[in-house]
């Protein structure tokens, strides 16, 4: 018995001996990549963030202290907006929180076509959202730290683009991005992120582009899980049914929040290819439990994945994805597929090759 005790006790000490030995292995590696990003790559952004060497370094994951700002340069601002513009965006948001609350009349609140109604709908939806983001982590919701802050950024966002207003998913993209930026840079990075072919195309439900990506995503299924491919069109499993909430939230809600941050340095790098390859790989990585499972639990699955997702097995999976159709690229199968849609629209659809 005391022998069994001791051998236990060795063992438990040998695990955390190793425990700790790669805790510091992962710190030095954490830091030494935070001085290369600093001192190397940052000071010579325009010059080095294309070169071999930093998308290696990228892939592997940015450090936390310097991924708001890598995020930022990689994103970039297109749009050109400024912190002043943040600043009355944000001023006329307020306006209206207080028109709202003190009952102010429509003609106050209506301008640019849009309905009192609708604008009290999307401050309404807001509020709910934002007490559903993260709840596990308890700083988004009222009281919490970035309460206020996440607010802002999402009100301020539905009166600089009224037309597109506010869509239940965007408090997950606009959180992440406050977690690592200051609210003004996130306005800027949330408005240049969501200005972005793919996710207007989500946000704005565009039916027609939606499915054009889904099919162009059909296309590297095929290519590369064939035998997942045919089990998921046996079962009538079509893409909307999982990828909606991955492409909405840009996988912040169906990621561990970690593992969600490393696949947003890759996004900011590689574009929304990155997340169809994503999700590829995702489907790869479970693709031997999948083909087992019929309809109702496939989606049960792929709607609420596993909380212990193996990061770099992760990783590994996506990197074996090959996104290449018959020496097509993803833009290229997009574009050829989206040129097919018009077409059928005019009612001649081209041959496809």
């Amino acid at each position: 018995m005391v022998v069994q005790a001791k051998k236990r006790e060795l063992k438990e000490a040998q695990r955390r001996k190793k425990q700790l030995e790669e805790r510091c292995r992962l710190e030095e590696s954490i830091g030494n990549a935070v001085l290369t990003w600093n001192n190397e790559i940052l000071p010579n952004w325009e010059t080095m963030w294309c070169s071999r060497k930093v998308r290696d370094l990228w892939w592997q994951g940015i450090p936390p202290s310097v991924r708001g700002k890598v995020w930022s340069l990689a994103i970039g601002n297109e749009l050109n907006i400024t912190h002043e513009l943040f600043d009355i965006c944000l001023a006329r948001a307020k306006e209206r929180w207080r028109s709202f609350s003190t009952g102010g009349s429509e003609a106050e609140t209506e301008d640019a076509g849009f309905s009192a109604a609708d604008r009290e709908a999307s401050l309404e939806l807001i509020k709910l959202d934002i007490s559903r983001t993260f709840p596990s982590l308890c700083i988004f919701q009222q009281g919490g730290p970035y309460h206020d802050m996440l607010h802002s950024v999402l009100g301020a966002y539905t009166c600089y683009r009224p037309d597109v207003g506010y869509v239940q998913g965007m408090s997950f993209i606009a959180a992440v991005l406050i977690l690592n930026l200051d609210t003004a840079d996130a306005f800027i990075a949330f408005s240049n992120l969501l200005n972005k072919p793919c996710q207007m195309a989500f946000f704005r439900v565009d039916h027609g582009l939606m499915l054009t990506y889904f099919a162009a995503f059909e296309v590297f299924f095929e290519e590369n899980l064939p035998k997942l491919f045919a089990h998921f069109k046996k079962n009538n499993l079509t893409p909307d049914i999982y990828l909606i909430d991955w492409i909405f939230t840009l996988y912040s809600k169906s990621l561990p929040l970690d593992l969600a941050c490393r696949v947003w340095d890759v996004f900011c790098r590689d574009g929304e290819e990155f997340l169809f390859r994503t999700a590829l790989g995702l489907l790869r990585l479970f693709q031997d439990v999948l083909t087992r499972m019929d309809f109702i639990h496939v989606a049960q699955f792929l709607t609420r994945l596993p909380e212990d997702l193996p990061a770099e097995e992760f990783f590994a999976s996506i990197a074996s994805i090959q996104m290449q159709s018959r020496n097509k690229k993803w833009a290229q199968v997009l574009t050829a597929l989206q040129k097919d849609s018009r077409e059928m629209e005019k009612g001649s659809p081209s041959l496809r090759h």
